[in-house]
């Protein structure tokens, strides 16, 4: 079976384990792709000792990076090699160590090479934690899956 016959869901899952394969970040920080579909991912982290700040609350940038990981399941999803051409991030609550965060991203637009995408993150109580809006940029003709080089070059 090729990636073009797959159904957009199958090839959405296809995408996401072929990112999983090589994303060290996710596996540092123990965060985890609950789930995928054509234009939407949810992703989820547990709030670690080492993840907090001066404060005792988790570091906005790792706010950030589930939100941004949301983001990028998202809008690769299509396999088409998709990036952030930009993205704005609202702290509207703390996190503290135990705390289960999960990001979920919707797509909003997608028109040619660019896209809009809103990601909500909330905690295990489902308070609203941060709302992240990413731009992204399409290389067309780039697939994810048997596009992207393995790392060391595989």
């Amino acid at each position: 079976m090729t990636p073009a016959d797959l159904s957009a869901q199958q090839r959405a899952e296809a995408v996401r384990d072929r990112m999983l394969a090589d994303d060290t970040v996710l596996q540092t920080l123990g965060i985890s792709v609950a789930s995928v579909g054509p234009g939407s991912a949810s992703c989820r982290m547990t709030v670690r000792a080492d993840m907090l700040n001066g404060f005792a609350i988790c570091h906005g940038g790792l706010v950030a990076t589930l939100a941004d990981t949301a983001f990028a399941y998202a809008c690769n999803a299509y396999d088409e090699l998709t990036v952030a051409s930009g993205f704005s991030l609202d702290l509207l609550a703390p996190s503290h160590q135990g705390d289960v965060l999960t990001a979920v991203a919707r797509e909003v637009s997608k028109t040619g090479r660019t896209g809009l995408y809103d990601i909500e993150v909330h905690n295990q109580k489902n308070e609203r934690v941060a709302i992240f809006r990413g731009r992204s940029y399409t290389m067309k003709g780039r697939p994810v899956i048997g596009g992207m080089p393995l790392r060391g070059g595989a």
